[in-house]
């Protein structure tokens, strides 16, 4: 289950939501909006929504099942990140009705998934799992951070 999510909402979600409105995008300027939208919504709001609320329930899940981590004691502090998901995750799923919050939602979601995804990237001792969640923050992280970039010019 883990694995399909993270496929579906990290990559087929957001390039099969690009595809559709591809047919009425007519620059590169509205490719990058797009991007921007669909990114916004499903890698940084579907997939942090999702990724918190597991946190929160199920705090042993993230820490021996991706981290590796045995710490009961540490169950806090997942869920503590589990709430910092929730909040950027809802933010990324209304940015679909304000979509003024595209642009801020994808550097703040770029950015904490740039992080995350290096910070998984220093532990040399990771599970595929890990693994996963490393290249899938920081596939997302780099699209997200290059639509941003692009737009300030």
């Amino acid at each position: 289950m883990y694995y399909a999510v993270i496929a579906l909402t990290m990559v087929v979600a957001p390039l099969v939501s690009i595809a559709i409105e591809f047919g009425s995008i007519t620059s590169l300027g509205g490719f990058v909006l797009a991007a921007t939208k669909w990114f916004a919504f499903w890698a940084v709001g579907v997939r942090l929504l999702l990724a918190g609320v597991s946190q929160i329930l199920r705090p042993g899940y993230t820490l021996s099942g991706i981290l590796g981590v045995e710490e009961p004691r540490a169950h806090v502090i997942v869920q503590e990140l589990g709430f910092a998901n929730v909040s950027i995750g809802l933010a990324g799923l209304l940015s679909i009705i304000f979509s003024i919050w595209a642009l801020p939602v994808a550097f703040i979601g770029g950015l904490f998934l740039a992080l995350a995804g290096f910070n998984h990237m220093k532990r040399p001792e990771r599970s595929l799992r890990e693994n996963v969640a490393m290249v899938s923050d920081l596939w997302a992280a780099a699209i997200l951070l290059a639509v941003f970039v692009f737009s300030l010019f």
